[in-house]
């Protein structure tokens, strides 16, 4: 029987939980159970159809692994016969018009490092292709991914009927969305690179040099020689993402500080602070 989308079999959309899956299931399966329903023949006939087109979806939708593939490729493949039954009667679906199904979009994970320098990546996919006699045959293909430095999450990366074909349909194209890994020291805003550094309050007051190690290797000294007020932040140029449509331009590194105080102060210190303190504001 035809797979159709599951989702809107089961009248849920494509980010329902487990258990609303469970409850949709429950309500439509109550409805259309072909024992709950005392019709004419036909019409038990269409009861049960509509009860196995249900009980596949929710079969598939209910399975973590299962409904990862079917939202990778579009189709999970538990029956390649295909027949669509209208008025009594069954119709090969290799002689509808061909069209296209649809897309199918799958999120792929990228590190900072990678979306930073740019990086090929090599994928291997599973699609299912009818033959010359529309039974579908599950083929292997490499597909090559070539990432631009400075694209940004959520960046579509299209490749033509690349997905699964059903008989008599044109294959539907495959999509992979750039989503972007957690990086342990910087963090991404726009074309901008945001890291927060710890100083000491004597840092804070007197300057403080910085060390750090940039996403594609080279090491930056940046001297801190303002007095790191409450929300102050260092903005460096020209060390942020790379701008991928403008070539050769690249956002700005701002560094945030977070102040460590001293857990005590012994009663010299703090007459020191005060004096030293208080000439400084004379």
């Amino acid at each position: 029987m035809g797979a159709g989308d599951y989702y809107r079999i089961l009248k849920v959309n494509r980010n329902a939980t487990d258990e609303e899956l469970k409850k949709a299931y429950k309500r439509l399966a109550m409805k259309w159970h072909p024992d709950k329903n005392n019709q004419p023949s036909f019409k038990k006939e269409e009861a049960e159809a509509k009860f196995k087109q249900i009980s596949e979806a929710y079969d598939v939708l209910s399975d973590h692994k299962k409904r990862q593939i079917y939202d990778f490729y579009g189709h999970y493949p538990l029956n390649s016969d295909r027949v669509n039954k209208k008025d009594g009667k069954s119709e090969d679906i290799r002689n509808r018009k061909c069209q296209k199904e649809g897309v199918v979009e799958t999120k792929l994970a990228f590190s900072l490092e990678e979306l930073y320098n740019g990086c090929k990546r090599k994928l291997k996919i599973l699609r299912n292709v009818p033959d010359e006699f529309g039974k579908l045959n599950t083929v292997e293909e490499v597909l090559k991914i070539d990432i631009k430095p400075g694209w940004k999450k959520g960046t579509k990366i299209t490749f033509p009927e690349k997905g699964n074909q059903e008989p008599g349909n044109a294959p539907s194209d495959l999509i992979f969305v750039l989503d972007e890994k957690p990086h342990a020291f910087f963090k991404r805003q726009g074309n901008d690179l945001v890291v927060t550094q710890k100083i000491l309050l004597l840092e804070a007051l007197v300057g403080k040099t910085l060390n750090l190690t940039t996403l594609d290797g080279r090491y930056l000294t940046i001297e801190v020689t303002d007095i790191v007020e409450p929300g102050y932040q260092l903005v460096v140029p020209n060390e942020g993402m790379p701008i991928s449509k403008e070539p050769g331009k690249k956002g700005n590194l701002r560094i945030k500080f977070d102040v460590m105080f001293p857990s005590r102060l012994t009663t010299q210190q703090k007459y020191d602070l005060k004096r030293i303190l208080g000439e400084a504001d004379s």
